[in-house]
Formats: C-alpha cells, sequence, structure tokens
C-alpha cells in the first residue's frame, strides 16, 4: 500500500492516513510517499512498516548507528538536524496555541551534541549462547544487542562490554534485568537488576568488576531498595561548585552541558536582585546550588526525600538553603506562604504541575520560571497561569535528547499590573 506522508507525530513517527484513521511509520517523514505494511493496531489507529521510500525527502539523511531502527533508543537519526531542531521547536509553539495563548518568542534550539548523555537504564537477558545487553524497540520486548551508541558519553560506554562480561559470569539462560548507569563527577555509579540475591561469590565477582571497571559504587536492586555491594568512592555531581552527593537512582540532568543551558535560562528570567527563590521539584539542587551562589536565600521544595536529603547535607555553613519534602501534586506551597518570595522557579516531571500551578495563579510572586520537559503539560500549566493574570514570556528550547522526539524548555511569567488586566 503506497501512502504520503503529512507530518511527523509527537513520538517522531511519520503520520499518514488509511480509511480516515491514522498510520503511524516509523522512518518516514513529511512529503515522503512511502510502500508500506500495516503491523498491528496502535491506540486510535495502526502502526505501519516501512517497506520502501518511493520519493526520499530532502530532508532525510543517513543515520550515523547501525542499530537505528531496531533500536529503541533513537527515532530521528535519519532526519537532518536543523530540520529536527525546526520540528522541536515548532512542538512548543502548537502545544502554547492549542491551549488559547498567542504565538509565543521561542529563542532558536540550544542543541546539546550526541556523546554527552552521562545517564541511561539498558536492558539484559542471558540466552543459552550470550548476553544480549542494550535498549529495548519501540513499542517492543525485543531487546536489540548494542555494540555502539553515539549518544552516551565515551566514559559509559566503555562500560558496556564488561557488564556483558560480567553478566555471563553470574547470569543463567532465562535470567533477565537491567542495568542502570549514571556517570558521576567522581565515576560511574552502577545498579543491577537481578533474579536472585547475589551469592557469597558472586558479590565477590561483582566487587572485583567495580575495581577493574574503576567504578564509584555498585548496587543491586531488589523489591524497589537498592543494597549497595561496593562503594570504592561518594558518587558526587558538582551544582555550581558544591559535591552532592549521588543518592541511588536519583534524577539527574541527562547531561551536564544541558543542565548549564537550563540554569543560564533560568538566570536570564529572574531579576538581578537577591530576592528569596522558592525552587520546587529542586531534586538535588540543579537550580538550588546556582541561584545561592547568586546570594539569593533559596528554599528548596520535592517529595523525593533521598534528593532532599542529599541536597540538605551538601548546603555548606553560611549557604542560604533551606529545604522540604513535600508532595506538590497533593500539597502544594500556596497562600500566604508564597509572599516571602519574590520568584518561583518549577521544574517538574511530564506530568507537569497543574495543582500548583494553580496555587502560583492565586498567590505566586511577581517573577516565575518554568522549566519543562513536556511542552503539552506546560501549555496546560502556561494556560493557568496566564488567565490569572501572568504574561507569558519569551521560550528557551533546549534539547538534550538529540535523535529522540524528546524537547525541554525554559519560559518566563510576569505578573502583570492591575491596570493592565483591566485593559
Amino acid at each position: 500500500m503506497r501512502v504520503p506522508v503529512t507530518d511527523l507525530g509527537a513520538h517522531g513517527h511519520g503520520l499518514a492516513r488509511h480509511d480516515g484513521q491514522p498510520l503511524y511509520i516509523p522512518d518516514a517523514l513529511p512529503g515522503e510517499t512511502v510502500e508500506v505494511r500495516i503491523v498491528d493496531r496502535v491506540g486510535d489507529g495502526w502502526r505501519a512498516e516501512v517497506l520502501s521510500h518511493l520519493d526520499p525527502s530532502p530532508d532525510r539523511v543517513e543515520p550515523v548507528c547501525p542499530h537505528f531502527g531496531p533500536c529503541g533508543g533513537c527515532t530521528l537519526q535519519h532526519l537532518r538536524p536543523a530540520a529536527q531542531a525546526a520540528w522541536k521547536r515548532q512542538q512548543i509553539i502548537d502545544a502554547v496555541t492549542k491551549r488559547g495563548l498567542p504565538v509565543p518568542d521561542v529563542d532558536p534550539v540550544v542543541a546539546i551534541p550526541p556523546g554527552h548523555r552521562r545517564r541511561c537504564t539498558l536492558g539484559w537477558r542471558r540466552t543459552a549462547r550470550a548476553v544480549l545487553l542494550g535498549f529495548h524497540g519501540q513499542d517492543s520486548h525485543r531487546l536489540e544487542d548494542v555494540h555502539t551508541c553515539p549518544m552516551v558519553a565515551s566514559d559509559l560506554f566503555v562500560l558496556f562490554a564488561s557488564l556483558r562480561a560480567l553478566l555471563e559470569d553470574i547470569t543463567g539462560a532465562g535470567d533477565a534485568g537491567q542495568a542502570i548507569l549514571t556517570l558521576t563527577d567522581t565515576g560511574a555509579d552502577c545498579t543491577l537488576t537481578l533474579d536472585r540475591p547475589p551469592t557469597l561469590a558472586i558479590r565477590e565477582r561483582l566487587a572485583a568488576f567495580a575495581e577493574d571497571a574503576d567504578l564509584a559504587r555498585l548496587g543491586w536492586l531488589s523489591n524497589g531498595t537498592v543494597e549497595p555491594v561496593v562503594e570504592r568512592r561518594p558518587p558526587t555531581v558538582l551544582m555550581a561548585g558544591t559535591p552532592v552527593r549521588l543518592p541511588p537512582l536519583a534524577f539527574l540532568q541527562p547531561s551536564r552541558e544541558g543542565a548549564e543551558a537550563i540554569i543560564e535560562a533560568v538566570r536570564a528570567r529572574l531579576p538581578a536582585s537577591d530576592g528569596a527563590a522558592l525552587d520546587l521539584y529542586a531534586g538535588m539542587g540543579t537550580v538550588t546550588f546556582p541561584l545561592a551562589a547568586e546570594g539569593r536565600a533559596v528554599h528548596a521544595v520535592d517529595e523525593n526525600a533521598d534528593s532532599i536529603a542529599a541536597l540538605s547535607a551538601a548546603v555548606a555553613p553560611g549557604q542560604p538553603i533551606t529545604t522540604a519534602v513535600r508532595n506538590l501534586d497533593s500539597d502544594p506551597v500556596g497562600g500566604a506562604a508564597l509572599h516571602a518570595f519574590e520568584a518561583v522557579v518549577f521544574d517538574p516531571p511530564r506530568a507537569g504541575a497543574r495543582a500548583q500551578a494553580t496555587a502560583l495563579a492565586s498567590d505566586g510572586p511577581p517573577h516565575i520560571v518554568a522549566v519543562s520537559c513536556r511542552p503539552a503539560t506546560f501549555a496546560r500549566d502556561a494556560r493557568i497561569l496566564v488567565d490569572a493574570g501572568y504574561a507569558l514570556g519569551r521560550i528557551t528550547t533546549i534539547d538534550q535528547f538529540p535523535w529522540a522526539a524528546h524537547v525541554e524548555l525554559v519560559a518566563g511569567f510576569e505578573r502583570r499590573p492591575a491596570a493592565a488586566l483591566s485593559d
């Protein structure tokens, strides 16, 4: 069946129509006509497989990785980088205007090059012949055995081969799990899921692996809890010069360069003063410490107790930082508690911050900065703030996920004077 591809979907798949229903087509680009075979039902439409490209798009390029396609880690290696950037920027504009807001000012994309990703989660499975280690295909349980990956940092990728050798030694046919890797400023942190508790012999082998690979820390995950096997040195991440000890499985921005771009964009949207700031969904302090380094008193809030404990433990005497553990979805900061701050920064997970945005709409300070990894939920929260009298300012687009459909943004909001609201 031949179909014309009209657009790219939210996950980077080409979009076409079949019998009035959407076709989602990996490795297809807008403007192309493709020969496809329908594979299966997906949501409101069908997933199709490309059999041939009848008229390739001028934006089509040769993927740089031999695993592209079967590996689900990337979806856009076949799209020219400039076209990727334009598409990601347009995702933000479309999300905002779909909420009935004016077309926003959106800066050109700040692109973080491939090869800088400092965390990844690998799947592994032991077959009768070997250990497969890599990433699952999109919408699939099939595991692509990865032997090269241009996305991850070289100091992280170098562990892939030694991990295979380790798993060949300590697992049996049919075993499966994950290897969660994070590159810190003092070395790599590795957490393994295993099918059974490690024996003494396996623990010794794990410790030897950590020594040979020069890991900072190695642990194994069971029933949601990470048990440390060996910690050769504390795995720490520098936040504006302050070393923060990484809790097991804690969230960390995927690249140092991406974190720096976010911090720069946040700073650019705050007034040049030392007014107090509230950092919501603060994590380990990616934004907290840079703002405190400017002389601001910062109150950092997050629901993850381990992350807040790590942030609190890193605060030096005299640093103007306070912390609290709080679920901002069920118990947002609001009312008079917001009046102590000149500015609020919030960086929620992909689900956004509906409850917190509603609280800010009523009693928020003059300046709000939103950081988001999902344009759709950002736009929903922006609509809440704008309806309450805030003006949406310029948006910075940050691409920490080259070749993937994800995009991040930083946007500022200023509360408009009462006279402006009556106009």
